[in-house]
């Protein structure tokens, strides 16, 4: 029974070990990392690409949420954690990039009754206001999207994840999600809407953005 007492306790004792150099490394790889938005830096921020996704949500008849994303994107971001109001977004979408894990499906809603990304290759969000704080890390603005020509205002709710030096690309970097809806018929995008296809677009973004150099 002791030499089972001895494993079980030299078992344990690798466990907690790993577990601190677990911590140990996480503090060397984000060094300085912080969450709290007023000790993030500020600054003029620039979109990681390899960390950058953009997904859309539809409803599809009832049944389910058609989930597509966009994969070609880039954001600006100018950021004041001491007065977040001031701080402000900019996001340029290729539409053509259009991905919905169906080659067929795709090129369909990138046609002219869809997206028609040969007329309109772009869709631009730019931060316009501040709305308010939902709490310490998370808060609304109020922007512009356009899209297919037209542009029309919506709200945009942003979570910042917290920020520190990649120790991948040695550059400060912040990340946040963000999300927000609005109706694709405001923008003229409104096919098969009357046959119960979503007229609701529900965003998500996912980004972490690198300190301008």
């Amino acid at each position: 029974m002791f030499s089972n007492f001895i494993v079980k306790y030299r078992r344990f004792s690798v466990i907690v070990a790993c577990a601190a150099l677990l911590v140990s490394c996480d503090r060397i790889l984000t060094p300085g990392f912080e969450t709290s938005v007023q000790d993030l830096r500020g600054g003029a921020y620039v979109l990681d690409k390899d960390h950058a996704t953009l997904l859309w949500k539809i409803n599809h008849l009832g049944f389910s949420s058609y989930i597509g994303r966009f994969n070609e994107f880039d954001a600006s971001l100018d950021f004041d954690p001491a007065n977040v109001e001031n701080s402000s977004l900019e996001v340029i979408v290729n539409t053509s990039s259009l991905d919905v894990n169906n080659a067929a499906f795709a090129d369909d809603l990138r046609g002219g009754s869809w997206f028609n990304v040969e007329a309109f290759p772009q869709a631009v969000f730019r931060t316009t206001s501040f709305v308010e704080a939902i709490d310490e890390d998370t808060f609304v603005f109020e922007g512009d999207l356009t899209l297919l020509g037209v542009t029309a205002p919506i709200t945009l709710t942003v979570n910042f994840n917290g920020g520190g030096r990649n120790f991948l690309t040695r550059r400060y970097t912040l990340g946040f999600s963000a999300t927000t809806s609005f109706k694709r018929s405001v923008y003229g995008l409104d096919n098969l809407v009357a046959f119960g296809v979503g007229d609701d677009i529900d965003l998500e973004i996912h980004v972490e953005f690198q300190e301008s150099q």
